[in-house]
């Protein structure tokens, strides 16, 4: 993709096993940046902090975070569900932005993107719990994002779906007859976005090709959305 230069920059990258994480870890560094790969779920008091402490000059944060997605119908969704769903996605991503937004301020620049999901901009059938947090955390993207714009620092989101990956997408799934006719009739592009081509534009986003978006979210699924 034209226009992406992060040679020099340092990445920090959440989860970086997991989810969009290897595709990720490989695209930016292809593109010259200089990884911090964490593989940890952050899920523990301070360790989002922690984690922002101990790796120095931060110029890109990739929030990369997910957990499987429960498949609940609403009225059985228990209070372990719930709060579980936030915990992993909602607290970690609030901490982490928190945490590294000083030395972003007194840089007057930085980057900050989230790996969000789709689930939040169309409906689906037992998916509350974890609608819900991916909800809360684009909302809380956009905000932020308007908020710290004026000092240079561009914060942004992008709502996936149907992008191959080992979390949601896995070969098992992909192999599966029916979910091979379910692309044919859910996603418009016919097939899942490939990682490198999610991790492409993502690293696009962090780079300074893309100062002019602030606060947006950006769907990535072949069509799903807007179908």
């Amino acid at each position: 993709m034209r226009g992406i230069n992060l040679v020099g920059m340092r990445v920090l990258i959440t989860q970086s096993q997991e989810f969009m994480g290897p595709a990720l870890c490989d695209c930016f560094r292809d593109f010259g940046a200089e990884v911090i790969a964490d593989s940890s779920l952050l899920t523990e008091q301070g360790q989002p902090q922690q984690l922002i402490a101990s790796a120095g000059r931060i110029d890109a944060l990739v929030l990369n975070l997910s957990t499987p997605a429960p498949s609940t119908p609403v009225e059985q969704v228990g209070e372990d569900e719930w709060q579980g769903v936030f915990n992993t996605m909602v607290n970690p991503m609030q901490q982490m932005v928190k945490a590294v937004l000083p030395q972003m301020l007194e840089r007057k620049s930085g980057k900050i993107l989230l790996m969000g999901s789709a689930s939040a901009l169309k409906g689906m059938p037992n998916r509350s719990s974890y609608a819900a947090a991916r909800g809360a955390q684009l909302s809380y993207i956009q905000a932020v994002g308007v908020e710290v714009a004026r000092y240079g620092i561009q914060i942004n989101a992008i709502a996936q779906n149907f992008v191959e990956n080992p979390t949601y997408f896995p070969l098992e799934v992909q192999l599966l007859p029916a979910f091979k006719e379910r692309l044919k009739w859910q996603v418009p592009l016919g097939r899942l976005v490939t990682p490198y081509e999610d991790a492409a534009f993502a690293a696009y986003l962090c780079s300074d090709a893309a100062n002019c978006f602030v606060g947006q979210v950006f769907p990535m699924s072949g069509g799903w959305v807007t179908r």
